[in-house]
């Protein structure tokens, strides 16, 4: 976390010209800012380890091909970057939705290192592994357009107005979806026993 407000709170456009310049240093600080948000982003959207990682990954050389594009004045390198990376994940989920043979569905298991908690029990750690899977079970039933909202709003954390610009909706609409997905998910949580009645 001190790294990601290091590189937002840093001047962007210069660690930018690093970077178009061949500095490699400037690339990974870059690279390791952001990975692993761009891949909690990704495995929600996915539910796929290894389709999330790959996503991570070209999302990272779509970044870089468009590094060009980034104005300081428009917004810090923070910013920037996620909005690129959620479009681009979104793109691909939208995607994915209209062909679903190129969907992958694999486990979480072997990827818990972005759930482990310091100092707690092994016991606790399998149950927040558990709980973890399976709400991205029932974030996986919703219908797309409330899935995406929901995750948005609720995983992202983004805000109204961002959501209306990533997915070029009026507010009311993105609102409307937003609540329905969190009734619908509560739904979901209580009929697989996951939230009691």
């Amino acid at each position: 976390m001190e790294a990601l407000k290091a590189v937002a709170t840093s001047n962007g456009a210069e660690i930018v010209r690093r970077c178009r310049a061949g500095d490699g240093a400037a690339w990974e600080e870059i690279v390791t800012t952001f990975s692993r948000r761009i891949f909690n982003l990704a495995f929600r959207f996915t539910s796929s380890v290894e389709a999330a990682e790959d996503l991570t990954q070209e999302v990272f050389v779509r970044i870089y091909r468009t590094l060009d594009q980034y104005d300081a004045k428009q917004g810090d390198l923070a910013n920037w970057l996620m909005r690129l990376a959620r479009n681009l994940i979104i793109d691909d989920y939208r995607h994915r939705q209209r062909n679903p043979q190129n969907s992958f569905a694999d486990d979480v298991e072997d990827h818990t290192f972005h759930l482990r908690a310091v100092g707690t029990s092994a016991q606790k750690d399998i149950e927040r592994r558990e709980l973890a899977k399976q709400v991205q079970e029932a974030i996986d039933k919703l219908p797309t357009d409330l899935r995406t909202c929901v995750i948005l709003r609720d995983i992202e954390e983004l805000s109204y107005q961002e959501i209306v610009d990533i997915l070029n909706i009026p507010e009311g609409t993105v609102k409307s979806r937003i609540n329905r997905g969190r009734i619908e998910l509560a739904k979901i949580l209580r009929r697989m026993r996951v939230v009691n009645m």
